[in-house]
């Protein structure tokens, strides 16, 4: 018989390299979308006919519990979630109810539209923004100290799986994910918007880059590695918390100038310090430390810092090229 999963946030980075691979182990898959008005698809247009998709928002129960009824799956990934950290300290309610409640209901709509006997297997998605200030490198073991919305929303998901382990038997997997990228990722993260803003510039289409913090230090991995960790939590005979990184640090300034370096451009020419962009709260140095993942699943990294600044700087070169030849709608240059 063939695996049945169901994906929330299918339409997202991790969400759609999870249902490639997902497809690639011959799962029926279903994914879990929130209906917009905007097209949100544009991620998995590839998958469109290989995916059942169910209209449904994690701040509304019923469809989660609907989602369910309908999908009967094996497996459960949350991939989703307000998970952009400046925008947390925005719209933090938001971020609370949907990256926060979001987890619980879901663990909820499980426990009680579910049986033990059906053996369904949630991952969810924690995040290494929870650490903090905790010196790094961080492990399973180190201590939260969340210092932003974000943070503090998927430390209490975090927890809730924990609860839900111990006191029903559920088997919730925490992937405790550094940060992870790939030419998918949203224009509103920093590296997307480092390497979107490359390929603008090299076209002519943009003059400046504006960050925030260049001294801040984080691991970054490629998306489709941890799909693929994400994936081997939900195949172990029990269910447990990993820390999913690199285990290799760089900062912001460090992506910057490697991606303007690809491009034969000096950085300094063009990219400019806006404190708009700087954070209330920002953690410095995040690095993680993957060795109970790499012994216990068997899971490697496959893609180096280098590459993967490679792919997405190459993605978006070539996507600023077709954009510099599109014709405006009024006819003019």
């Amino acid at each position: 018989m063939r695996k049945r999963a169901l994906v929330l946030g299918c339409t997202g980075q991790l969400g759609s390299y999870l249902l490639e691979l997902l497809l690639e182990h011959d799962y029926e898959c279903y994914g879990f979308v929130r209906r917009s008005s905007v097209g949100n698809v544009s991620r998995i247009l590839h998958l469109y006919d290989k995916v059942k998709l169910i209209n449904g928002d994690l701040t509304d129960t019923p469809s989660i519990e609907a989602a369910l009824r309908i999908s009967k799956p094996h497996e459960v990934y949350n991939c989703a979630a307000q998970s952009q950290v400046g925008t947390s300290f925005i719209e933090p309610i938001h971020t609370a109810d949907t990256t926060g409640m979001g987890a619980l209901r879901l663990f909820e709509a499980v426990r009680t539209h579910t049986s033990l006997s059906e053996g369904v297997r949630v991952y969810q998605p924690s995040s290494s923004e929870m650490f903090g200030l905790s010196s790094a490198p961080q492990t399973e073991e180190t201590p939260f100290h969340p210092d932003s919305p974000y943070a503090c929303a998927k430390t209490f998901a975090h927890h809730a799986a924990q609860m839900y382990r111990r006191a029903y038997g559920l088997f919730i997997a925490c992937g405790i994910n550094f940060n992870f990228e790939s030419p998918r990722r949203g224009e509103e993260f920093v590296t997307r918007k480092i390497t979107r803003a490359l390929g603008r510039i090299q076209t002519g289409q943009q003059s400046v880059l504006r960050l925030g913090n260049l001294a801040a230090r984080r691991d970054w991995s490629h998306a489709k590695d941890v799909a693929q960790a994400a994936w081997l939590m939900l195949q172990q005979s029990q269910p447990d918390n990993y820390v999913i990184a690199s285990g290799v640090s760089h900062t912001v300034k460090e992506f910057v100038e490697t991606a303007f370096n690809l491009a034969g451009l000096e950085w300094q020419k063009y990219v400019v310090v806006d404190p708009q962009h700087l954070r209330p709260l920002d953690v410095a140095h995040l690095e993680g430390c993957a060795n109970k993942a790499k012994a216990w699943l068997k899971w490697e990294p496959t893609v180096s810092f280098l590459d993967l600044v490679k792919e997405m700087v190459t993605h978006d070169l070539q996507l600023a090229d077709t954009e510099s030849r599109v014709e405006p709608i009024d006819g003019r240059k």
